[in-house]
C-alpha cells in the first residue's frame, strides 16, 4: 500500500514540475506529461487508499511529501528562492503529517 502512495508522490511532483515548463499548456509535451503525472496520481492514491491507508494520512503524506520535494526541487535545480520561514513550514507541514499518523494508533 505504501508503494502506491509512494507513486502518487512521484507522479505527482513529475506533474508539478512538467506544469512549470507546459508555458501555459502551449507545449506538447511537457503538457502531456503534466495529464499523465496527475492520471497516474490520482489512481496512485485511489490504490493506496483501497489497500487501507486512511484518507486523512495518504492525503496529508501525499500533500506534504509533494509540497517539500516541490519547494526543494525548486530551490535547488530551478533557482527559485526558499527563505528560513519557507524550510519552517516545510517542517511544519512534516510535523503535522507525523501527528497525523502517530495519532491514529491512539484512537478508540
Amino acid at each position: 500500500m505504501w508503494f502506491w502512495l509512494a507513486g502518487a508522490i512521484v507522479s505527482e511532483v513529475t506533474g508539478t514540475l512538467a506544469l512549470r515548463f507546459s508555458d501555459g499548456f502551449s507545449k506538447p509535451w511537457p503538457s502531456l506529461v503534466v495529464v499523465l503525472g496527475y492520471g497516474v496520481a490520482f489512481y496512485s492514491l485511489s490504490q493506496a487508499l483501497a489497500k487501507g491507508v486512511p484518507v486523512g494520512v495518504a492525503y496529508g503524506i501525499w500533500s506534504a511529501v509533494g509540497v517539500a520535494l516541490i519547494a526543494l526541487i525548486g530551490a535547488v535545480f530551478l533557482g527559485e528562492s526558499l527563505t528560513w520561514i519557507q524550510v519552517g513550514g516545510i517542517g511544519l507541514l512534516i510535523l503535522g503529517v507525523l501527528a497525523l499518523e502517530l495519532g491514529k494508533s491512539h484512537a478508540t
